[in-house]
């Protein structure tokens, strides 16, 4: 049987809720490259990097395909965001293992990511009363005159923290999975039916 790819699975796991108007819209991971980089070199060498070592510690480098970003430490530690898929990690990761070539450093690991986080922006399709969600409901921050979005973090097994705005317009963050983030999306229509 043939291996599903990422995109095949998110696909599946996208159809056990069609109810669910949400889209990834990044991924944040992390990973090991297991080898030493030397950040100088690599941001005197490559294009579309930063390095200031006087304010921070990482290097920032900018891939134009997939449009993600990454920090790459001395250690060999990555974070890369931006991706909205996992292919996208992939071939970010690819890419940045490529530019390293470029510099005489060869990793010969495939880095296991660890997702950190997945935000998804979505929809509910209902007009929510932010004034009155916030004294109806725990764990809620409400500052209209700061900001026009509600923060609702939901107290359950996948601690997922929502935006929501009036117009039924949502942006889930916390989850580290596709499929928690569809179930979150779900948990939170009907904390909000019931509250009605």
């Amino acid at each position: 049987m043939a291996k599903k790819t990422n995109t095949e699975e998110q696909g599946s796991i996208k159809a056990k809720y069609p109810d669910v108007d949400a889209k990834i819209v990044n991924i944040v991971v992390s990973t090991s490259l297991e080898h030493d980089i030397p950040l100088e070199k690599m941001a005197s060498i490559l294009p579309n990097t930063e390095y200031n070592p006087e304010q921070f510690p990482g290097l920032v480098i900018r891939i134009k395909d997939p449009k993600t970003s990454a920090l790459i430490f001395s250690s060999g530690k990555v974070v890369c965001t931006g991706a909205k898929t996992l292919d996208e990690v992939h071939k970010s990761l690819q890419r940045i293992i490529e530019q390293l070539k470029k510099i005489n450093i060869t990793i010969t690991v495939k880095p296991e990511i660890t997702i950190q986080n997945m935000v998804a922006a979505g929809n509910i399709y209902m007009d929510l009363n932010l004034n009155g969600l916030a004294m109806k409901l725990d764990n809620t921050e409400y500052e209209p005159e700061q900001f026009p979005g509600l923060v609702y973090k939901i107290k359950n097994k996948l601690h997922p923290t929502f935006l929501l705005f009036s117009n039924g317009k949502i942006v889930c963050t916390g989850t580290k999975a596709e499929a928690d983030v569809y179930e979150s999306v779900r948990v939170l229509i009907d904390i909000l039916k019931k509250t009605k």
